[in-house]
């Protein structure tokens, strides 16, 4: 059952910019699994594989209130966040084993526990897992029900690519949502987790139809990648059986959660599907 819990927090002393990378708020989550689990910590700490979680970039409150339901992510800070900045930190759990093991962590939670960030000290002040008229983030959901929910007729898919998003291409990444990118990638993770398999699905039939988006850099003191931000519609297009329309529709339900592309972990690839109202 994927969660996509939005933590609350408040910094006690000012967060510099160099803390606040993807490989920090990873040290921090894995932190947090310790606490509870050690054994599951080191091994998420070891594991090269894909993993069961994504991360969001910290966010500060008043960025999403900003620019409407489609709004971009900060995914950067050039200056520290001062303390007392409500601030909050999306953490998606794509299956019931890493949600059990945490479930100790969010029903004991202490407010006035400080975890660390750098030289900061951040209490958690609340977690939000269900959504939320202004934190579209919250979420949760069994597959079965996204599976069930997902529309066997809508052919209209609008995707917001939240924070740099980019997909591995052999040796290399590449920034292009091309369909094969983008579903087999939301595929992959939905049939490691599910436990509904889709054994294929008619991505010959999807096409993107609007594209505004643009590249950005994500750095930190290690590293560089380009991603792409920004919204792209795909429309399903041909003659089609409503049970293949019915799976894509779930796999782009799925991205809020699942996220797409390369370094989900690091806060790269918040996705989510944007429907008219």
């Amino acid at each position: 059952m994927p969660h996509s819990l939005v933590l609350n927090l408040l910094p006690q002393s000012p967060i510099p910019p160099q803390y606040l990378t993807g490989r920090h708020l990873h040290a921090l989550f894995l932190t947090l699994v310790s606490s509870v689990d050690s054994t599951l910590g080191d091994r998420l700490h070891d594991s090269t594989a894909d993993k069961a979680f994504t991360l969001s970039p910290l966010q500060i409150n008043s960025s999403l209130l900003k620019g409407g339901k489609g709004a971009k992510l900060q995914y950067s800070h050039q200056q520290p966040i001062p303390a007392g900045t409500p601030c909050w930190w999306r953490i998606s759990l794509l299956d019931d084993t890493l949600f059990g093991k945490l479930t100790q962590l969010w029903l004991n939670l202490n407010p006035n526990r400080p975890w660390h960030l750098g030289p900061a000290d951040l209490y958690i002040t609340s977690i939000q897992g269900t959504p939320q008229s202004i934190q579209p983030w919250a979420n949760a959901s069994t597959y079965a029900q996204l599976y069930e929910e997902a529309s066997d007729r809508n052919s209209s898919i609008n995707l917001s690519f939240s924070t740099p998003t980019a997909f591995r291409q052999g040796q290399y990444d590449t920034t292009l949502p091309t369909r094969e990118s983008v579903f087999n990638s939301l595929l992959s993770r939905w049939n490691k987790y599910s436990g509904i398999e889709f054994t294929q699905i008619a991505i010959e039939s999807i096409f993107p139809s609007f594209v505004n988006i643009h590249t950005e850099i994500l750095a930190d003191s290690r590293s560089k990648f380009i991603g792409i931000i920004g919204e792209v519609n795909y429309k399903i297009l041909g003659e089609i059986e409503p049970i293949q329309i019915k799976q894509i529709n779930a796999l782009a339900d799925f991205a809020l959660y699942s996220g797409v592309g390369r370094k989900t972990t690091m806060g790269m690839g918040m996705t989510r599907r944007l429907y008219s109202p």
